[in-house]
């Protein structure tokens, strides 16, 4: 065989291992009641519990935090994250986290976090115009 040929073999069998990778990663999003029957990684999409404490001490332990989100039924849980707090992170919209409940805790891997749009005012500005 041709040196071509067995490189371009290899190059699609690469893509086919790519594309079934990415693909694991292309799940849909879970609620806490579905996360606590599933053994396997899920992201759950809910927003900040505001009222609820968030624990953050970078002097103990930076790699530590925890707080409260909603999901989309409205049931709330308790998240931890080994890693360190976001910046802004009380000014998110959403935030998705990904990772496994154990127990009545969900211990994200992962986190996402949805920003609001620094032209919001404007929009809501443009779209009061519109209206006069």
């Amino acid at each position: 065989m041709k040196r071509m040929y067995i490189l371009a073999m290899v190059l699609i069998g690469v893509s086919i291992f790519l594309l079934f990778n990415a693909a694991e990663d292309m799940s849909t999003y879970a609620t806490f009641s579905e996360a606590i029957n599933n053994e396997s990684t899920v992201k759950i999409a809910g927003n900040l519990s505001k009222d609820k404490k968030m624990d953050y001490n970078p002097e103990k332990d930076p790699n530590y935090f925890s707080f409260f989100i909603k999901d989309s039924k409205g049931m709330e849980k308790k998240v931890i994250l080994f890693a360190a707090k976001p910046q802004d992170f009380e000014l998110s919209e959403q935030i998705v986290v990904t990772g496994q409940m154990k127990g009545e805790v969900f211990y994200a891997s992962d986190l996402l976090m949805k920003c609001p749009s620094k032209y919001k005012d404007e929009e809501i500005y443009i779209k009061s115009e519109k209206r006069s």
